[in-house]
């Protein structure tokens, strides 16, 4: 499969989304000529943090988290931020589609904070990644394998992990999702 025929979906809270994390996977990606897809937890606005702090951009969801599924598309995108995933991690929509993913050998790529979901739904055991250094230990205590480094993937378990650690890192991180559907 090529990027111009791949069907990516980027799942969000409604808020406190780091902008770029968001952002640059969203319009890199459909400059690329995929279909990308936002869904969030309800159909209002997703209002992005700059550094979790300053008010960012504010974008309009696709669908509903509980209206999309893992076989309609090739990659699952989790941008950080914060309040973002620490709501995420918990919402059953968001556990049940990265698992979805995983057990259909599908990539998930990660970017800071994004990996704290994979950890909520019992996906990160026997993996490496590279998600921001604040949730190591939560990577560590899930069975995981933590490393600082601007990009990992991983292919252990039959599914694919794309991870990196921050805003810094998204050239690796965007690059490594095209690879990855190329």
């Amino acid at each position: 499969m090529a990027v111009e025929n791949a069907k990516v979906l980027i799942i969000v809270n409604n808020w406190g989304i780091e902008e770029t994390e968001l952002t640059r996977p969203l319009r890199d990606l459909k400059a690329a000529g995929a279909q990308v897809t936002l869904a969030a937890t309800t159909l209002d606005p997703c209002e992005t943090v700059q550094h979790d702090r300053y008010e960012g951009e504010t974008l309009t969801p696709d669908a509903l988290l509980s209206d999309v599924q893992a076989a309609d598309y090739d990659l699952l995108v989790v941008p950080g931020g914060t309040c973002n995933v620490d709501r995420i991690r918990v919402n059953k929509d968001a556990i049940a589609l990265a698992q979805e993913f995983a057990h259909e050998g599908k990539p998930i790529a990660a970017i800071c904070h994004g990996a704290w979901l994979l950890v909520n739904a019992e996906l990160i055991a026997g993996k490496t990644a590279s998600p921001c250094r604040y949730i190591a230990a939560d990577i560590e205590n899930a069975g995981g394998h933590y490393v600082d480094k601007q990009l990992t993937i991983d292919d252990k378990n039959g599914w694919r992990l794309i991870t990196s650690r921050k805003p810094d890192d998204l050239d690796y991180f965007v690059d490594a999702i095209k690879d990855a559907l190329a």
